[in-house]
């Protein structure tokens, strides 16, 4: 018999993000939704464009989708930090 222990099977899941970016005059905004099959976080975001920019809209949809997917980022750590929080504190209750 070999003393390897098992190696656990691999877990798999696909999240989906769809983005949604919407230019009027000097505003672009970004809306992200983040599709985890279990629940959705959605996050807005903007960018202006100063009178001294180029006129060039992808500047500013980069920025506004940056800054959506920023905070989605911001929105996942900060859940994870939550849930991690409450399984430690739940396991440490239940410790004799």
């Amino acid at each position: 018999m070999s003393a390897h222990p098992a190696v656990p099977a691999p877990h798999s899941t696909e999240w989906n993000v769809r983005l949604r970016v919407v230019e009027v005059g000097d505003l672009t905004q970004a809306h992200a939704v983040l599709d985890t099959g279990v629940r959705l976080i959605e996050a807005d975001a903007e960018a202006h464009r100063s009178r001294y920019d180029p006129a060039d809209p992808a500047i500013g949809e980069e920025l506004a989708v940056g800054r959506a997917l920023d905070a989605l980022g911001r929105q996942l750590i900060q859940q994870g930090s939550t849930a991690a929080e409450a399984a430690d504190s739940a396991r440490r209750r239940d410790l004799p």
